[in-house]
């Protein structure tokens, strides 16, 4: 009987020294791959950002040293490794102008398994008009006690607003790009943010948009307005939201700032608009 146990762990380690591909296979990592939308013009470069993370049991890590692959169109136009962190950071320079969706993948590795994560590169002419749009907006009531500076933390069991996703088709079939705000708890990852603000909307069949994820205070949102009006889109002049802060942003900058829905206490910053429901704001752009 020992020899016949002797025989067996022999005849096991031949075969994982003829073949170690059988064990690297048996050991490669769950992971994930979290990643930001993007926004640039056609003929311009666009920075497109992932996360990679493991998914070991509990245990939620960044992965780093890893190549990965961005996808468009089912052909791989770059490749990156992940920093310590988990990033990875790809240029990639779009054509044609539209909301193209994006895939990251892992490349050949022989520590994480196969997998892939997927986000928007909007691509937009600069002349054509954006509005901005808080999430938190789009969210129906109740909402929790705490609500943070910008928007709120949102469930992925929470309904849309009555009429907010037929009025915001309207506004998008032929006239606006919209790009959604969604607010970043503190302490929280933005890649991840990102994912689960765009599935959400996906999932109740919002218009396609770019999603952008900021800090919850209205400096990091007046700031990336800044920035978007430094790289040239001029046209992101409104901004629909449901907090003061959201609006504020706007206001200081000399922009219009719609809130919706009316807020009960009457906390409205001075010059902005108040909507009292989503038929309302179209007739106040």
């Amino acid at each position: 009987m020992i020899m016949q146990i002797r025989r067996a762990c022999v005849s096991l380690f031949l075969l994982i020294v003829a073949s170690p591909s059988l064990l690297f296979a048996a050991e490669k990592s769950s992971a994930a791959i979290l990643v930001r939308d993007a926004l640039t013009a056609p003929g311009q470069p666009a920075t497109i950002e992932a996360k990679l993370i493991s998914k070991r049991l509990m245990l939620i890590a960044a992965l780093g040293g890893e190549l990965l692959e961005l996808v468009v169109d089912g052909k791989v136009v770059a490749t990156a490794l992940t920093g310590g962190d988990g990033r990875a950071f790809f240029t990639y320079t779009p054509k044609v102008q539209g909301l193209a969706p994006v895939r990251v993948r892992v490349g050949n590795s022989p520590r994480v398994a196969q997998t892939e994560g997927r986000a928007h590169l909007a691509v937009w002419e600069k002349r054509q008009p954006i509005l901005v749009i808080e999430l938190s907006s789009l969210i129906e009531a109740p909402l929790p006690s705490h609500v943070s500076p910008i928007g709120i933390t949102f469930e992925s069991e929470r309904k849309p607003m009555s009429e907010a996703l037929d009025e915001l088709e309207k506004l998008t079939q032929f006239y606006y790009r919209v790009i959604y705000v969604v607010t970043v708890p503190v302490g929280g990852d933005g890649a991840q943010v990102s994912t689960l603000a765009r599935d959400w909307l996906k999932a109740h069949k919002f218009p396609t948009g770019y999603v952008m994820a900021v800090p919850p205070d209205f400096q990091a949102l007046g700031s990336k307005i800044d920035e978007l009006h430094a790289a040239g889109w001029k046209t992101i002049k409104t901004g629909v939201g449901r907090s003061s802060a959201f609006a504020e942003a706007f206001l200081q900058r000399r922009l219009d700032a719609i809130i919706v829905p009316e807020p009960t206490k009457g906390d409205v910053p001075r010059k902005a608009k108040v909507a009292k429901d989503w038929k309302d704001v179209r007739r106040k752009l």
